[in-house]
């Protein structure tokens, strides 16, 4: 396949102006440390949330949701809970204003103002920068087969490479130039940089979204759509099995579903409910949108800017991903059946753009999707590099080095985390191993610690630290000795070893320092079992008022979820043309609309 020039124009522009912008502001962002990761926590809430959905919106994981859309079609929506998706929901209601409140660089440095500078402190405050780092090294593997696959369809040059005895594919070249492009913007522009061309990838994937929904809604019919699609793939609910069955359709998606491991669909949502509420209370994983949350001006202005990436998230991007899906289904089924038992299904995607999408637009979705990528890797590329700078490096190797000195080892410390990333990629399977094996495995072994970091006073840096020790460990080696069994049932058994540690770390050492242990709850105030803490903090000040919205924020969590929901599968509805449903689905938006600004929004407080 090859493309237009003007397509191919239209690319390399935007490339170019990505560049430019890095550099022409890096005098900006290479001030201070604090200018470098968080803009000097000045710039606006609704940036960083257009800059957060921006950085979720990338070609992998748009690949693997097209991906499920084709094979499990309205079953899909349920699938990302594997993340699960509406952890935004959680940071969006009150994660958000609790993290803000603290006023560190890092979710690292936050271990700090937690359990203070203890013995115990210290090794937790280590052991979360490793699991930061071990994340991202995961993330870039990620990003390397996505974008590697996805772009050496659509280019003409041939990048494979002889390097000694490492033998290059055009795939792997094409990841290792883009990858090696997005790296040197982030790392001259810092946050500013990154959040700038991410507002402005938003705009570009935003107008694409719907250009490709309205291709689709165009070009394929109610009637096609259901002549190409087994029985149950418009449904969106389910019982305890799938209930999809595609003989005589595309017999080879029934393997791609048993290789999966999702037939018993009932299990599984509730594996991924049991999963989603420790991993969302345990608040946003040491990343990219921890660092946008860091970044915001006010607490309240972190909840917003959560709440305001989920809602321009969701409906243009599932716009993009069933237009493209149902447009594979009714028109590529031939080229998929003559590929045999040999198909791709993360081609789906790429193979459809190719296929549908116009000369000169092709262009700019595709500068779109590159925006995308370029945006989430540049998000982690970010993030990651303040761990080891400032809570490696700065902490614990020189603490007095000049701003200048720190921001180099940031651009150096972006150079080498993004070449052990690569390194990683070469091992990866596919986009669906690497997404199944960090949403369930290795987010397993965070779970445990860091739900317990914010709701009980008695749990302390010892046992943060072997809390996480065991997850890691576990994560690690689990897997392995279940290798048929999907990950997501393995949670359970990791996130028990990693309580385990939890338990025995906190109770066979002594409680955090009462100083310490006021000093942030007065500052966070989270809901918990903080009954000791604050009964010493009233003796001191009678008039202090401890945190009683558990029940208003839980409340506020169940229907932002079904907000969000609603998000996802009325773009879908409308492409399928099922109207009833449509509008069943926009009225309970409205709703949860209105129920969140009434119990949410409006109570917002700093």
């Amino acid at each position: 396949m090859s493309l237009h020039p003007l397509d191919i124009s239209i690319v390399l522009l935007y490339i170019v102006i990505t560049i430019f912008i890095g550099f022409w502001i890096s005098k900006k962002a290479s001030q201070n440390l604090e200018s470098y990761f968080l803009g000097n926590n000045q710039i606006k809430w609704y940036f960083l949330g257009l800059s957060n959905a921006s950085g979720m919106f990338d070609i992998s994981g748009t690949m693997w949701a097209v991906t499920l859309m084709f094979v499990y079609g309205l079953k899909s929506a349920w699938i990302p809970w594997l993340w699960p998706v509406w952890n935004q929901v959680f940071v969006m209601v009150f994660l958000a204003i609790w993290l803000r409140r603290s006023n560190v660089m890092t979710g690292a440095q936050w271990i700090t103002h937690r359990f203070g500078e203890e013995r115990g402190a210290k090794l937790s405050h280590i052991i979360v920068t490793v699991f930061a780092i071990i994340s991202v090294f995961g993330f870039i593997a990620y990003f390397f087969v996505g974008i590697g696959k996805f772009a050496a369809i659509f280019f003409p040059w041939d990048l494979s490479v002889s390097l000694g005895i490492l033998q290059l594919t055009s795939e792997q070249g094409y990841a290792f130039s883009i990858i090696a492009i997005t790296t040197l913007y982030v790392i001259k522009g810092g946050m500013y940089s990154v959040v700038l061309t991410e507002v402005l990838q938003f705009i570009i994937m935003t107008i694409s979204c719907f250009v490709i929904g309205y291709i689709a809604f165009t070009s394929v019919t109610g009637e096609q759509i259901s002549a190409a699609v087994p029985d149950g793939w418009q449904d969106l609910f389910f019982g305890w099995e799938l209930g999809l069955d595609w003989t005589g359709y595309l017999d080879t998606v029934n393997q791609k579903i048993e290789s999966d491991g999702f037939q018993l669909m009932g299990y599984l949502v509730m594996m991924m409910i049991f999963k989603g509420i420790f991993a969302s209370l345990a608040g946003p994983v040491p990343s990219y949108d921890m660092q946008r949350v860091l970044s915001t001006r006010t607490p309240s202005e972190a909840a917003k800017m959560s709440g305001l990436t989920i809602l321009v998230l969701g409906f243009p991007r599932y716009l993009m991903i069933a237009g493209f899906a149902i447009l594979s289904l009714v028109y590529l089924m031939p080229e998929f059946e003559a590929m045999g038992s040999d198909i791709d299904f993360e081609l789906v995607l790429p193979l459809a753009i190719e296929r549908f999408v116009p000369v000169g637009f092709k262009g700019l979705l595709l500068a779109g999707l590159l925006a995308a990528f370029m945006g989430t890797f540049a998000a982690f590329i970010n993030a990651a590099p303040a761990y080891v700078v400032n809570d490696l490096y700065k902490k614990y190797i020189n603490p007095h080095a000049s701003d200048k000195t720190y921001v180099r080892y940031s651009y150096l410390s972006s150079f080498i985390l993004v070449v052990i990333g690569i390194a990683a990629g070469f091992f990866a399977e596919s986009i669906n191993s690497l997404t199944l094996w960090i949403t369930s495995a290795l987010y397993g072994g965070y779970a445990a610690a860091n739900v317990l970091k914010w709701i009980w006073w008695r749990f302390n840096g010892y046992g943060y630290f072997f809390g996480m020790l065991g997850g890691l460990i576990a994560s690690t080696f689990v897997p392995s000795m279940f290798p048929e069994t999907a990950d997501i049932f393995l949670f359970p058994i990791i996130l028990g070893v990693s309580f385990l540690g939890c338990i025995l770390g906190t109770f066979l050492t002594k409680p955090d320092d009462e100083e310490v242990l006021k000093n942030f709850y007065r500052q966070t105030k989270p809901w918990g079992f903080w009954k000791p803490v604050i009964e010493k903090i009233q003796k001191e000040d009678p008039s202090f008022i401890p945190n009683k919205n558990f029940k208003r924020d839980a409340f506020n969590v169940l229907v932002g979820i079904v907000w969000q929901m609603t998000l996802v599968v009325m773009p879908i509805y409308l492409l399928i043309r099922d109207m009833t449903d449509l509008a069943i689905c926009f009225m309970i938006f409205v709703l949860t609309s209105w129920l969140l600004k009434k119990y949410w929004y409006d109570t917002l407080e700093d």
